[in-house]
């Protein structure tokens, strides 16, 4: 199992659930989380979606390892969704999300903040953007929901760094709500969901799309660019020398890259 799935209350609690891997995400949990956000979208009993991850960390990003396969291996079999498919259930899904960081947070751990629209994250979390030292570009429209959520600066630091970025530096810049103490974490983010779950969904969902909607095209396109940059550079010279030497155990030598 890579998702686990619960209701209570009309708010659908999804829990990241592949905590020996950090809740990475393979193609199957890709899959599991888009095929999950379409369900609730269209399930008339949820108002509210909470999405949190299992054990030390929310997510790690994408399965590194598999990645490796997917650049290397012309055989390798993708998922139905994947990536995109989950990005896009992301953009579309059209009830309030509410995301509690409950540990690590890499990649589309950290990305997928942009889609909140309600973050929460544990003091003992933290964030990196990892695409300059996995020699790719940025991914989920975080090229253009970044800038948007924290500022043109707090954003290209976090895109162009990767860098940690701590719990209170991510309330700071806005890419959060609140932090709290890892024991409150879950009951507190609940609360909130709780909270919105018993307004009525037809509100929820107007209040969400009249403030989405204005975005919707611009973070599309964003998108777009963001995923012909990322396969223009997976697999090249710099991609290739991070996933073989995160395989190896070793740092990666960009020297003249």
């Amino acid at each position: 199992m890579t998702l686990t799935v619960s209701d209570e209350a009309r708010v659908r609690t999804l829990v990241l659930d592949r905590p020996d891997a950090l809740n990475a995400f393979n193609e199957a949990l890709y899959d599991a989380t888009a095929d999950a956000l379409l369900d609730a979208a269209a399930d008339p009993s949820v108002a509210v979606v909470l999405l949190t991850g299992s054990g030390r960390a929310f997510s790690a990003g994408t399965d590194l390892l598999e990645m490796h396969r997917m650049a290397t291996d012309p055989s390798f079999e993708r998922g139905k969704h994947g990536f995109i498919g989950l990005i896009d259930a992301l953009v579309d899904f059209p009830k309030p999300l509410v995301v509690a960081v409950n540990g690590l947070g890499l990649g589309i751990g950290a990305t997928i903040l942009g889609f909140a629209d309600l973050g929460f994250m544990s003091t003992a979390a933290k964030l990196k953007c990892p695409f300059t030292s996995l020699g790719v570009a940025p991914e989920a429209a975080s090229s253009y929901l970044f800038p948007a959520l924290v500022g043109r600066q707090n954003a290209a630091w976090a895109l162009l760094s990767a860098e940690w970025i701590s719990a209170e530096q991510a309330r700071e810049m806005g890419l959060v709500w609140r932090v709290c103490a890892p024991e409150e974490l879950l009951a507190t983010a609940r609360e909130h969901a709780t909270l919105l779950a018993q307004r009525p969904i037809s509100s929820l969902v107007a209040v969400k799309r009249t403030m989405t909607e204005p975005h919707r095209t611009a973070i599309r396109e964003a998108r777009d660019r963001e995923n012909a940059a990322f396969a223009e550079l997976m697999g090249g010279p710099a991609n290739l020398e991070a996933l073989s030497a995160f395989a190896e155990g070793r740092a990666p030598d960009f020297t003249g890259l």
